[in-house]
């Protein structure tokens, strides 16, 4: 199996084998495929899996301590990849290009978070900070913070960011009126909020595109 990785990726692999091969490295000396299948027939997915607590999947038969910190760190894994890709001097000009960032700077975070995307006067990234972060299903956010982190960074515009854990992307009123108190506390300051992006099981919700940004 590893030469067939060497030699084509994991394109070709089921979602067992992909596991398997995982699998393998955490767990020496040991054929991984039956624990590979009785994973994936307890948590029915890979993401769920790999979404899972750690000490939910240690339970498995066979599954040991090492082999389940490693699966619970895939996501985090694929999100640092993916904004690591991102240099300070990207340009995010478009929503795409923005909605692509933010999904990659929320992989792996099953919790709602805010980060504050700032931007310079050629919409090249600057940073990314982290201006809140809350229990699964909320996080307080706080406009003094966000301004403080885009004078910061020397923000000439910034993108507003979080995440929905449950996946579901419709904005809620609260979206909507910290949007509208972030960007009040902004515009004194001459720094535009060009958007606010909502992100939910890899995909993105953007308020400008949905004529939300007024």
């Amino acid at each position: 199996m590893r030469e067939r990785y060497m030699r084509h990726g994991l394109g070709s692999f089921e979602d067992h084998e992909v596991l398997e091969v995982l699998l393998y490295y955490a767990i020496a000396r040991r054929d991984t495929n039956e624990l590979a299948h009785r994973l994936l027939s307890e948590f029915g997915s890979l993401d769920l899996l790999f979404d899972a607590d750690p000490m939910d999947t240690v339970k498995i038969a066979g599954m040991t301590d090492r082999a389940a910190v490693l699966v619970s760190m895939v996501p985090a894994l694929s999100g640092r990849y993916q904004n690591s890709r991102y240099s300070k001097k990207s340009e995010l000009n478009s929503s795409d290009k923005i909605g692509e960032f933010a999904v990659s700077l929320f992989a792996g975070k099953s919790y709602e978070c805010f980060h504050i995307i700032c931007l310079d006067n050629r919409k090249q990234l600057i940073a990314a900070p982290m201006v809140s972060e809350g229990t699964v299903n909320e996080a307080p956010v706080y406009p003094r913070r966000a301004a403080k982190e885009a004078l910061k960074y020397n923000a000439v515009s910034v993108v507003l960011a979080h995440n929905h854990p449950s996946g579901e992307l419709t904005p809620s009123e609260s979206d909507r009126d910290v949007t509208g108190q972030i960007a009040s506390a902004l515009s004194p300051l001459e720094i535009d909020v060009l958007d606010h992006v909502i992100i939910g099981n890899g995909r993105y919700y953007s308020f400008a595109e949905h004529g939300l940004m007024l």
